[in-house]
């Protein structure tokens, strides 16, 4: 976690330059079209610097972010965001406490994705919802942020990235039922045309998920 300490404001400043506002605002349309519950109890998993503990509260959740950076859950406290330092591979609260379980942008960065799913299984109340979002290994995005962090180091240097259908199949493996996938952001991060991003993201997040930079995957515990 020492690299995370060490880019945690870095990290956090990103999402108010126009490139990081764009992704974060299309990223959120489609984590949160996704979702079905409206309400409950929610667990922000790799919360970071608060971003999604944060909106879920907008939201109308009861959520608690962890992360296993400790700088990061400083900065996400100072904005107000309910969060603590706290293991995914063993997370640190009782069987069935949550109605949701969010994960953005943390399962690149995890040796274990089974196991984690495991815990997230357990965390969740029956018919409890669960949406994890990654970086997609397949596309354009992803290949200029890997050759990038050959020469300047990145977190994408650290990083296992997915595609939908193998977010789908570790989701089955997992025990979730009703599992479905969708991805945004179809073009570079240089790309200067966002408004004509924004268009194609908005047509294409379902029938062209293989190409997405963004790729989100929901799946439900069942009941019973």
């Amino acid at each position: 976690m020492e690299y995370f300490d060490r880019i945690a404001e870095r990290y956090d400043s990103w999402y108010r330059t126009k490139t990081g506002s764009y992704v974060d605002r299309t990223e959120k349309r489609l984590v949160f079209s996704l979702l079905r519950k409206k309400s409950g109890k929610a667990l922000d998993l790799g919360c970071g610097t608060g971003n999604y503990t944060l909106e879920l509260a907008r939201r109308g959740f009861e959520v608690v972010g962890i992360d296993a950076s400790s700088k990061m859950v400083e900065m996400a406290r100072k904005k107000g965001a309910n969060c603590k330092v706290g293991d995914a591979y063993s997370i640190p609260f009782p069987d069935e406490s949550f109605d949701l379980v969010m994960s953005i942008t943390m399962f690149e960065f995890i040796h274990d994705p089974e196991k984690v799913l495991g815990e997230i299984h357990r965390v969740l109340k029956p018919g409890g919802e669960v949406i994890i979002g990654t970086m997609n290994g397949r596309s354009a995005w992803f290949l200029f942020k890997r050759l990038k962090s050959l020469f300047v180091e990145t977190a994408y240097r650290y990083a296992r990235f997915y595609t939908p259908s193998e977010l789908e199949s570790l989701l089955i493996k997992a025990g979730f039922v009703e599992v479905k996938s969708a991805g945004v952001i179809f073009f570079p991060s240089w790309w200067p045309f966002l408004n004509l991003a924004e268009k194609v993201d908005v047509r294409c997040w379902e029938r062209c998920k293989k190409l997405a930079a963004f790729i989100a995957v929901r799946g439900i515990k069942k009941e019973g």
